[in-house]
C-alpha cells in the first residue's frame, strides 16, 4: 500500500466531535486498549491531525498523526494502526513470525507467504479471513508489518502451509513509516526464542539453516503460482550445462570482439551511446503515458539512472544534455502520422482577383472583358488607365484628374453624385473601380490546377471556449482551404503540447472538421502554423486572444 510515495490532500486539526469518534471508533477495533490507553494514545489537549492522502493506486486514506508521527490510518471505513502504535502495544493484535530477510520483501511490497511463517510451539494464532493482524520477526517482539488475514487459521493448516498467509498493508520502512519521526523498532526479546537458545551455539546453527531453508520457500513460493514442481532428470543437468558452457564461449568471443571494437571508439563516443541506450530503454520499459508529459531532469533523475548499468560520471556537463539523434530532421518527425510518413507540406500561394460585374461591363467593353471576367488589380490598373487615354478624359489643367464622361459617371458615381462630381484623381478612380468588382481569389497548389473562387478567402480560425466548469479547450477551422489535412495537424499539436485532441464536424458544412485541442493552446498552434507550415500571418485570425504571461513578483 504504502511501498510507493503518496499524495498529501489536506492535513488539518482534529475537531472535537471527529476526536470523540476516533476514540470509539479504537475502542469498538481494539477491545484490549483500556480507557486509559486510548486516551494515551488519542489526548484531549494535545493537536492531533488528520491527514488524507491518496496511494499511488489511487487509494483514498486518512492519518491521524500525533507528534509528526502516523498512529492510526483508516482505509475502506476500516481502523489500522501503524508500527508507531503496535512498538507500544506489541500485543495489540495476532501476530505471526517469520525470518529476518523476508522483511526485506515485505517492504518492498510482497504479502507475507505461509512457507515463510515460523510456526511456535503453542501454535498460530487463531484468526478469521479478514482479521487485522501484525507480523513480527524471530527473536523481536516488535511488529514490523501490519495486514489481514488471507485465509482463517484452520484453513492455513489444511492447505498445509501453503499460499498466501498475510495480505501486507503497512511495514516498517514503507513510506508511511517515513512520515513520521523515522525511529527504529524496539528490541523486545521473544520468550519461546529466549527459551529454546539455552542449547547455545548448536540453535544458532540450526536457526540458520531453517531459516535459509524456509526464505528459499517463502520467496519460491511468490515467484511461482503452482504448488508442485516437477523435479528435474541428471539428463536435464547436463543439457542445461552444456548449452551454458557454449552459450559462455559465445560470449566471450563476443565481449573480446566487442571490446577490441570499444578500444578503437573515443571514450566520449562509448559514453554517447551507452546514454542513448539508456535513454531508449527508460522510454520504452520506464516511463508510462500517464506520466507524460515530463520534465527532463525528472526523467534523467527518476527513470534514466536505474537503466544505467555502469557507473557514469553523471555530473559530467557533456552528458546531461538532450537532443535529436543524428539522422533524425524534426520536421520530418512532426510529420509522422502512426509511423507512417506525410508527404512534406507546401504552402499554396494565394492571389486577390477581381471579377468584372455586370455594372462595369461598358467600362471594360473596348478591352473585350465581359461580366464575370476574372481579373488581377494591375491588369484592372492598365484597363482603367487605357481607357481613360483613348476618351482623352485626363484633365488638361490638372493632370491628377480625370473628367467624368456618361461611361464612368453610370459605372462608378452614386445617383446623388451625378450632378456635383465632374472629376476624380487617379486613386479615386481606381479604388472606386475595384469596389465596384465582385472580389475573387485563386489558390495555387505546388503540382494542381488553380483553384478560383469568388468572395474572400476563409483565414484558419483560431478560438477559444469553455468545457465543463473551468476547462478551455482551442478551436482551428478552415484547415482544408490551405491544404492541411486536420488528423495531420491534430496529430503534430498532441505531440507538441502533450494534450488530448479530436475531430468534429462543423455544423452545416459536408466537408469541413474543426480540431479541438485541451487548453489554451494559440502560442502552440500559431508557431505550428508560421514556423513549421509557413502560413502567412494575415490568413491567420484569433492569434491575438493567446494567453498573456504575467509579471513575476
Amino acid at each position: 500500500m504504502f511501498a510507493r510515495p503518496f499524495r498529501v490532500k489536506s492535513n488539518t486539526a482534529i475537531k472535537g466531535s471527529d476526536r470523540r469518534k476516533l476514540k470509539a471508533d479504537i475502542s469498538a477495533a481494539f477491545p484490549s486498549l483500556s480507557a486509559d490507553d486510548v486516551s494515551e494514545l488519542v489526548p484531549n489537549k494535545e493537536e492531533l491531525n488528520v491527514v488524507k492522502v491518496y496511494a499511488h493506486k489511487g487509494d483514498a486514506v486518512t492519518l491521524y498523526v500525533l507528534h509528526k508521527n502516523p498512529l492510526f490510518f483508516e482505509l475502506e471505513k476500516r481502523l489500522y494502526p501503524t508500527v508507531y502504535v503496535l512498538w507500544r502495544y506489541p500485543n495489540l493484535l495476532p501476530t505471526f513470525r517469520t525470518w529476518t530477510p523476508v522483511l526485506q520483501k515485505l517492504i518492498g511490497g510482497a504479502d507475507l507467504m505461509l512457507p515463510g511463517v515460523v510456526v511456535p510451539s503453542s501454535g498460530l494464532p487463531d484468526v478469521k479471513q479478514g482479521n487485522c493482524c501484525a507480523v513480527t520477526v524471530v527473536n523481536n517482539r516488535a511488529p514490523v508489518a501490519v495486514g489481514t488475514a488471507a485465509v482463517s487459521t484452520a484453513e492455513m493448516c489444511s492447505l498445509g502451509m501453503k499460499g498466501r498467509g498475510v495480505c501486507v498493508v503497512h511495514t516498517y520502512m514503507d513510506n508511511l513509516w517515513a512520515f513520521g519521526d523515522k525511529s527504529g523498532p524496539p528490541s523486545l526479546p521473544d520468550a519461546e526464542s529466549v527459551g529454546q537458545g539455552v542449547n547455545g551455539e548448536d540453535y544458532n546453527f540450526d536457526e540458520e539453516e531453517v531459516e535459509e531453508e524456509e526464505v528459499e520457500k517463502c520467496v519460491e513460493e511468490e515467484q511461482i503460482s503452482c504448488d508442485t514442481v516437477t523435479d528435474q532428470t541428471c539428463s536435464g543437468f547436463e543439457e542445461l550445462s552444456l548449452a551454458e558452457q557454449a552459450e559462455e564461449k559465445g560470449e566471450k568471443s563476443n565481449e573480446e570482439e566487442e571490446g577490441n571494437q570499444d578500444d578503437q571508439k573515443h571514450p566520449q563516443e562509448i559514453m554517447d551511446a551507452l546514454l542513448f541506450q539508456c535513454f531508449l530503454h527508460a522510454l520504452k520499459s520506464k516511463v508510462k503515458k500517464s506520466e507524460l508529459p515530463l520534465l527532463t531532469s525528472t526523467f534523467l533523475r527518476n527513470h534514466m539512472f536505474s537503466c544505467c548499468i555502469v557507473e557514469v560520471d553523471w555530473k559530467n556537463q557533456a552528458l546531461r544534455s538532450f537532443s535529436a539523434p543524428e539522422g533524425i530532421d524534426d520536421e520530418a518527425v512532426l510529420m509522422q502520422d502512426g509511423g507512417e510518413g506525410e508527404a512534406p507540406y507546401n504552402p499554396p500561394e494565394i492571389t486577390t482577383l477581381y471579377s468584372v460585374s455586370a455594372r462595369l461591363g461598358p467600362l471594360f467593353l473596348e478591352a473585350n472583358k465581359r461580366k464575370g471576367a476574372v481579373l488581377q488589380p494591375a491588369e484592372v490598373r492598365s484597363i482603367v488607365t487605357e481607357y481613360v487615354k483613348n476618351n482623352e478624359l485626363v484633365d488638361e489643367n490638372n493632370k491628377n484628374y480625370v473628367t467624368i464622361n456618361p461611361t464612368l459617371c453610370d459605372c462608378l458615381l452614386e445617383k446623388s453624385e451625378y450632378q456635383e462630381v465632374q472629376s476624380l484623381k487617379w486613386d479615386d478612380l481606381f479604388s472606386r473601380t475595384l469596389g465596384r468588382m465582385q472580389e475573387c481569389y485563386q489558390v495555387v497548389f505546388p503540382g494542381l490546377a488553380p483553384v478560383t473562387r469568388k468572395g474572400h478567402i476563409e483565414p484558419i480560425d483560431i478560438s477559444v471556449a469553455s468545457r465543463g466548469s473551468n476547462k478551455k479547450v482551442t478551436l482551428i477551422k478552415n484547415l482544408e482551404v490551405y491544404g492541411l489535412d486536420p488528423a495531420v495537424v491534430a496529430t503534430a499539436l498532441q505531440r507538441r503540447v502533450q494534450a488530448s485532441s479530436v475531430l468534429q464536424p462543423i455544423p452545416g458544412s459536408k466537408d469541413k472538421v474543426l480540431v479541438q485541442i485541451q487548453g489554451n493552446q494559440i502560442h502552440q498552434v500559431g508557431n505550428l502554423l508560421l514556423d513549421h507550415y509557413r502560413i502567412p500571418r494575415k490568413y491567420i485570425q484569433g492569434l491575438e486572444k493567446a494567453p498573456k504571461g504575467g509579471k513575476k513578483k
